[in-house]
């Protein structure tokens, strides 16, 4: 009698399976798209850095990525690069540039153009991977990374993520970093202040609200 409720019991639940009585199986992130609710805006830090173990890296601030045609919020960002530029050298502050693999040193923009002896390194979104930007941040006992430029979702992204699989702390000022619209980069930003490896050194922040020390 006890085996047939078992055989009973088994058949009834495996109808209720075919017919739908399993719990709904959750839809994919396309699925809950337009469902999934914002979360609040992180707040801002105003830290202060060490000029001697801090280097500003300005990524990809050309002609061909920085313009009005293809990316007008980078361009809204340059008076605030060019003002940094200014702070950091004043202090001794290493400074380092990139370009992408079709730039070149003088499709920098002018306000964010190199001065004699800051490296520029050539490379695709990661401007540690295949340059020796590690090695000559090493070489100036370098510990923190201050990240800006273009785009937030390419050089910005996986050049701080790079950055900090190397160990080296993140500022990201969120008026120095672009991407063709808002949404990318609000992603870009959430992204970072949550990833495994970038999450704990990342410290977001302004320019302005950078102190020199």
């Amino acid at each position: 009698m006890i085996a047939e409720r078992i055989r009973s019991g088994g058949l009834v639940i495996g109808l209720l399976l075919v017919l739908g009585g399993a719990p709904a199986v959750a839809g994919t992130v396309i699925d809950e798209w337009n469902s999934i609710p914002s979360p609040e805006a992180p707040k801002l830090a105003a830290p202060a850095v060490t000029a001697r173990t801090t280097a500003f890296l300005v990524l990809d601030i050309e002609q061909r990525t920085c313009n009005a045609e293809r990316r007008p919020r980078c361009l809204d960002t340059v008076p605030s690069i060019a003002a940094f530029l200014t702070k950091a050298r004043a202090a001794g502050m290493m400074v380092a540039h990139s370009t992408t693999n079709a730039g070149t040193p003088d499709t920098i923009l002018p306000r964010a153009k190199p001065l004699t002896g800051e490296p520029v390194v050539k490379a695709s979104v990661d401007k540690f991977l295949g340059t020796d930007l590690e090695r000559v941040l090493r070489e100036r006992g370098i510990e923190t990374v201050i990240v800006c430029g273009t785009a937030a979702q390419g050089a910005v992204m996986h050049t701080a993520t790079g950055a900090a699989q190397r160990k080296f702390k993140i500022v990201l000022p969120v008026d120095c970093l672009s991407a063709e619209d808002l949404f990318t980069e609000k992603a870009v930003v959430w992204s970072l202040i949550k990833g495994p490896a970038t999450g704990s050194v990342t410290t977001l922040t302004t320019l302005d609200a950078i102190a020199v020390k």
